[in-house]
């Protein structure tokens, strides 16, 4: 099913001995398009400490209580590896957790992604060379090809077609299996007043991570006329074939 991410902050994270936190945002690949932490946010047990943690160790989730299971106890998540979420993420900060943290594999490398039919995969050919430092984050300078981004920082951003602004982005929608971004959620607002479309990652063709911007390859009017999404209506099997074939008759993907 797919889910909003914006309707996910907030949840729960229950450990086998109790309440953990809160999740307060997420961690994607801009290159996979795939969600690869929950940032949570410890309760005053922990002093509100921040702890990443892999969709991974999601064993059970309550859509109703708004809570997300995971088989450990408070002290493991109080021993974990200390990482500072208001800076960068480093490769080594990543290795230290899934030293520490049952999670298998690395998803990154020639090794694969695991766990959670988070074997899928979406490459896309953008330009990464300008990057705005408070927008990553994840940052080695040993291997330019490591790009966690953070949701909260990345909404926002304003969305240009090939001839024009769009609009900016206001969620993200997830498929709840794999945590993969399906599509981005377009808020039209002077464009197109009152109107919210969906684009796939695989539109994508470039961000600005300097500019805050995102390029797609469509133009205004293709996406104008573009199915209309409704955020408060489930994004149905046969919508998202809609969509699909609406752009597949004009659109090469890149």
């Amino acid at each position: 099913m797919k889910r909003r991410i914006g309707n996910l902050n907030g949840f729960t994270i229950g450990g086998t001995d109790g309440e953990i936190g809160q999740v307060k945002e997420f961690y994607f690949d801009d290159e996979t398009w795939i969600i690869r932490y929950l940032i949570v946010e410890t309760g005053s047990w922990l002093f509100s400490r921040k702890v990443l943690l892999s969709p991974q160790v999601v064993i059970k989730t309550d859509w109703e209580q708004k809570l997300f299971s995971v088989n450990f106890t408070m002290d493991q998540i109080k021993n974990s590896p200390l990482i500072d979420t208001d800076k960068p993420i480093s490769r080594q900060h990543e290795k230290d957790l899934y030293a520490y943290y049952p999670w298998g594999g690395y998803y990154w490398g020639s090794i694969g992604l695991s766990g959670m039919g988070m074997g899928m995969s979406y490459p896309l050919a953008m330009n990464h060379a300008a990057q705005k430092k408070e927008d990553i984050a994840v940052e080695d300078k040993s291997d330019e090809h490591y790009h966690l981004r953070s949701t909260e920082k990345v909404t926002g951003y304003n969305i240009k077609a090939t001839d024009g602004e769009i609009g900016d982005l206001e969620d993200f929608i997830i498929n709840d299996n794999t945590w993969a971004i399906d599509f981005i959620e377009i808020d039209t607002g002077n464009w197109f007043p009152g109107k919210k479309v969906l684009l796939s990652p695989k539109l994508i063709t470039e961000i600005s991570w300097e500019n805050s911007t995102v390029v797609v390859n469509a133009s205004e009017d293709q996406v104008k006329n573009s199915p209309e999404y409704v955020p408060s209506q489930e994004v149905s099997d046969s919508y998202e074939a809609n969509l699909q074939n609406y752009y597949g008759r004009f659109i090469t993907h890149k």
